[in-house]
């Protein structure tokens, strides 16, 4: 599935990411690499999900959240 049709409090583990080289490796770099633990803390109604991945929060827009392959966890 992907992490854009993630629910609110679910957890999830990265299985794949397909985007750009530059935004994969500026995730990488906040750590969300293969296997990382993503929380869905909240998602706004334009589809930008707020997660959680090894302590560090941050907002992903809808087109970033659809390339980004997710399993639950």
């Amino acid at each position: 599935m992907k992490l854009s049709d993630g629910a609110v409090g679910k957890s999830y583990s990265v299985k794949n990411i397909d985007l750009s080289l530059k935004v994969k490796r500026r995730l990488e770099i906040l750590g969300m690499t293969g296997n990382a633990s993503v929380d869905v803390l909240n998602s706004k109604k334009s589809g930008t999900k707020i997660i959680k991945v090894r302590g560090t929060r941050f907002a992903l827009g809808k087109s970033f959240a659809e390339g980004i392959e997710v399993e639950e966890i």
